[in-house]
């Protein structure tokens, strides 16, 4: 079993391969217990958002890890992956702007998307 951190970097990782825009991570342990991390990315269209949350399914399966929950994935504006800890939100631009999880959730700590772009890449 992975922890939030790593499941978080996978995430990220794949949600940067698949070239999506504004990746965001917050650390809301502490402010809710829903998760402990929120990762938020945009898509450029329905499809994109789609093939984001395919790569986070494909990659977090296969270091073992699979979603207790998938919603919104046949609509193609948002889709939110549910994995416990680590809830992925996946919007886009439009839908990102409707949903403001950012302004929801300001009191959550940022995290520096970077380090988990740089620990995969190692």
């Amino acid at each position: 079993m992975l922890s939030e951190k790593e499941m978080t970097a996978i995430a990220v990782k794949a949600l940067d391969d698949k070239k999506g825009k504004d990746i965001k991570v917050l650390r809301t342990a502490g402010q809710t217990t829903l998760a402990d991390y929120f990762i938020i990315c945009s898509g450029a269209s329905n499809t994109q958002v789609r093939a984001l949350a395919d790569a986070v399914e494909e990659a977090l399966s296969k270091a073992g890890e699979e979603p207790h929950h998938i919603e919104g994935h046949r609509g193609g504006q948002w889709t939110l992956m549910d994995y416990s800890s680590v809830v992925v939100h996946i919007f886009t631009e439009e839908g990102r702007e409707f949903y403001g999880l950012e302004r929801l959730w300001s009191d959550a700590q940022a995290v520096d998307v970077s380090q988990y772009l740089t620990a995969q890449a190692e």
